[in-house]
């Protein structure tokens, strides 16, 4: 397979599940209550194009600088935390929610300028860092931007038919088990390069 197709596929399902439960999906169906989809969603995909596109290049930069096997192992920690980080769940804060009633006729601005503010240092701009370090720069770039916008867009089309939110401790028991899932394949990786 493809170096730069197996990176936009990892990085698309590992993001897309990250985001699953995420405070922005229910930022994505919030503004998608009070504005048309197509507005929201273009702004979703400039502000997670650009914060990933920061994210991989600071994981890229860790990546040339360090040795895979101590990646891999920081790697590992990392989807580990970010399984409990999901277990623990996600809710708006007060200043988010101020935000989505805020927004007015630019609702492509007021989304992406949101999203943008909501993902620095959230966990899929962690884990797209993380997945940047041992795989190429374009394809985890891809397939991050596209997994977090097609789990927002997933928010959306499912919380607008029917009408209420899906059920949160299901999706984040996957998600996390997901993550725990990553955290130990990525653990035996690193052992086996570090030995």
């Amino acid at each position: 397979m493809d170096a730069v197709l197996a990176s936009t596929l990892l990085a698309f399902g590992v993001i897309f599940v990250a985001e699953l439960g995420d405070k922005s999906q229910l930022m994505a169906l919030t503004f998608a209550t009070r504005f048309k989809v197509w507005p929201v969603l273009i702004g979703i995909t400039a502000a997670t194009a650009i914060v990933h596109l920061v994210s991989v290049a600071i994981g890229y930069g860790l990546g040339a600088a360090l040795p895979t096997g101590w990646i891999n192992l920081a790697a590992a920690l990392a989807f580990i935390a970010f399984g409990f980080w999901t277990l623990r769940g996600d809710t708006l804060t007060d200043d988010e929610q101020e935000k989505v009633n805020r927004a007015g006729k630019r609702a492509i601005i007021a989304v992406g300028t949101a999203f943008f503010l909501a993902e620095l240092g959230d966990k899929t701009m962690l884990a797209t860092i993380t997945l940047a370090t041992d795989h190429g720069w374009f394809g985890t770039w891809l397939g991050s931007t596209l997994g977090m916008v097609a789990a927002d867009a997933l928010a959306i089309v499912v919380g607008r038919a029917l009408g209420k939110r899906l059920p949160e401790k299901v999706i984040a028991y996957g998600a996390a088990a997901l993550f725990f899932l990553f955290g130990i394949w990525l653990t035996i990786e690193a052992i086996a390069q570090l030995t």
